[in-house]
């Protein structure tokens, strides 16, 4: 997750999205760079605008209707709800028993 995070933070700064640059900067995080995720994220960015996928991500966050997450757990009936409650409990006693 650290290089894609160097990913980022690169292409906020306007820089090259290189195998040297975020390995410095996993480095400088005071972390062992690895160069084979180096590469392998550079190559999966080679031809990717960051902007524009974070631009859309967000669009498409915004889009989702408000009310369908709520509607999706009323329908959910409570009979279903305590005999998960119920396998849960008896899972977690199992760990214990």
């Amino acid at each position: 997750m650290e290089y894609i995070y160097a990913a980022l933070l690169l292409d906020a700064a306007g820089k090259e999205i290189s195998e040297e640059s975020l390995k410095s900067i996993v480095k400088a995080a005071g972390m062992s760079p690895d160069e084979a995720r180096a590469k392998a994220i550079v190559e999966s960015l080679k031809n990717v605008n960051i902007k524009d996928i974070i631009k859309n991500a967000q669009n498409v966050q915004a889009a989702a209707p408000a009310g369908a997450a709520t509607e999706a757990k009323k329908e959910k009936p409570k009979e279903e709800e305590k005999k998960s409650e119920e396998e849960a409990a008896s899972g977690l006693a199992s760990l214990f028993g």
